[in-house]
């Protein structure tokens, strides 16, 4: 697990990649799927029974704008228990995306998602909210 924190259960595709394990720390039951980049130069927490779902880029690095090297930055990203990340979507630097959230295929967070919230597009705007009802 090269330094990852990794809970019971949990399934990571083979396909997935993870930049730095050591800054990765995955809770019980919480799934990535197939070809999904955890680019964990910063800390990336994932929650229980979470899912990271294929080809999702969760992106904890950038570069400091105001900076003339533009120094980089290791903002934590954490997505909640019980949320759900679609296929194909972008997760930038030091988002937290809260409990049972959803963010939609292909969409693009650059800002916190609050609880039960679905967003979607580019960049993702809320679109509703998750009403369980079992």
């Amino acid at each position: 697990m090269f330094g990852a924190k990794i809970g019971r259960k949990v399934r990571i595709n083979p396909s997935a990649r993870v930049f730095l394990p050591w800054n990765l720390t995955i809770w019980d039951y919480a799934t990535i799927g197939s070809g999904a980049n955890l680019y964990s130069v910063g800390p990336i927490r994932i929650g229980a029974r979470a899912t990271v779902s294929q080809y999702t880029h969760i992106c904890a690095g950038g570069h400091d704008p105001s900076s003339t090297t533009l120094d980089l930055t290791r903002p934590p990203i954490s997505i909640g228990e019980d949320a759900w990340v679609a296929a194909d979507a972008f997760v930038g630097p030091g988002v937290t995306i809260g409990r049972g959230a959803i963010v939609s295929a292909r969409a693009a967070v650059f800002a916190n998602v609050d609880d039960m919230v679905i967003v979607s597009g580019n960049p993702a705007r809320p679109q509703g909210f998750r009403d369980i009802q079992d």
